[in-house]
């Protein structure tokens, strides 16, 4: 499969400008889909240290890296009264402030919603935060409270183990919601002239992904069991061990699956079976998953794998995230994108997992250090090079010689 058209054309955004009062992840990626469709975002950080994800170890050593490419970086000192009255002039010539910082932090800062429509009406100002308006609004967040509170972690272990998804999905699904919400405003704008408050949340994110089951649980009248213990709709969609100690997911979810299974496999004893030919027999075979888990468990992975390929079924090995770097697919479809590391090494990342017209959106611009586009971003307020130099003496600013831009690169 040939790659998608990376072309280093503007994308759709071009001409959006953005100032990403974003930290950790929820914020930096409502940014980063921006970025990535062409909108020119400035990561506003603190100056000389800058994000704090830039330092985190462990599970967090990699946030800043995946979350800030195409980026340019304002290091700038929002306590300080030059400090926010620059960022308000800059605000003035924006299209879009994200912020996703703790409640009330930036109306103490003096840079919050109604700071920053007096000094733009047209600015679309998206408040990213663990909870909407309500009894819970004052609450900090993060990722795993949410999940813990809005029934994912219930559902992801099995019972009285609670247990946090692999990822931080509530931040990135809150991030995907807010991007939304902003292009929605920007829509709105062409019309009204003027932008508006835009609002997410992880509490009410995780509530989303909670709604099939809030529906289910209303129409089969129990309790909801965990997905480890969920009752069983299909008879065969589990995981198979190989011969060579190799996890292989595969689901059968229709009768026609199971009839190819049969098949490919030379399981012709089950497709000529009546007690198997339908799913709701199978389920009432008790034989037939520890029989399944004998017979698959004969055949290493690399077989088991090309025969579900060839009976064209659903199936998956169970991968770690590593092993997505030699993902044959991702290779051919152009999924992943060379990207610098704080420590000046290389590695490949997702890209955004969206195309338009045919057309993927290339890594433009390498996550940036410190400050990296200042000086870029002041001139074009009209700041000479001697006031930034003095705002940079005085600690309001800090300056970075930068990095050239990577145009199409992929």
């Amino acid at each position: 499969m040939a790659a998608a058209n990376s072309s280093p054309r503007p994308g759709p955004l071009a001409g959006v400008r953005v100032l990403e009062l974003g930290h950790n992840i929820m914020g930096p990626a409502c940014g980063l889909i921006l970025a990535d469709l062409g909108a020119e975002v400035w990561k506003v950080e603190r100056p000389g240290r800058g994000d704090d994800t830039r330092h985190l170890s462990g599970f967090g050593a990699g946030f800043f890296t995946c979350f800030n490419r195409n980026k340019r970086s304002l290091a700038i000192d929002l306590k300080h009264d030059r400090g926010r009255e620059l960022f308000l002039d800059l605000v003035a010539r924006a299209d879009v402030v994200i912020e996703n910082f703790a409640p009330g932090t930036v109306d103490r800062l003096g840079i919050g919603w109604e700071q920053c429509r007096a000094r733009n009406p047209r600015i679309v100002f998206c408040a990213l935060k663990g909870f909407m308006p309500g009894p819970y609004a004052h609450r900090q967040a993060l990722d795993e409270v949410v999940q813990m509170l809005g029934g994912l972690a219930w559902m992801t272990g099995p019972s009285g183990r609670p247990l946090r998804a692999g990822a931080s999905v509530t931040d990135i699904l809150s991030g995907s919601l807010a991007a939304v919400g902003i292009l929605a405003a920007l829509r709105e704008r062409e019309h009204s002239g003027v932008g508006q408050l835009v609002q997410a949340s992880l509490f009410e994110s995780v509530a989303l992904l909670m709604g099939q089951h809030m529906a289910g649980a209303a129409l089969g009248g129990e309790p909801t069991r965990p997905m480890p213990e969920r009752a069983r709709t299909w008879a065969v969609y589990e995981l198979f061990t190989t011969v060579d100690n190799r996890q292989v997911f595969i689901g059968l979810t229709s009768d026609r699956h199971w009839q190819r299974f049969c098949q490919t496999f030379g399981f012709a004893d089950w497709a000529d079976d009546p007690q198997l030919a339908t799913n709701r027999g199978r389920l009432e075979a008790a034989r037939l998953l520890p029989e399944m888990r004998a017979r698959l468990g004969r055949l290493d992975a690399a077989a088991l794998v090309g025969l579900a390929e060839r009976a064209a079924i659903p199936f998956a090995p169970v991968n770690r995230p590593e092993d997505l770097w030699e993902d044959p697919h991702l290779a051919a479809s152009g999924g992943l994108v060379d990207t610098a590391t704080p420590a000046g090494d290389r590695v490949r990342l997702p890209g955004l997992p969206l195309r338009l017209g045919g057309r993927s959106f290339p890594l433009r611009l390498q996550p940036p250090a410190v400050g990296e586009g200042t000086a870029e971003l002041l001139r074009s307020a009209g700041m000479t090079d001697e006031a930034i130099e003095g705002l940079a003496a005085a600690g309001i600013v800090s300056l970075h010689p930068g990095r050239p831009v990577e145009e199409g690169r992929d």
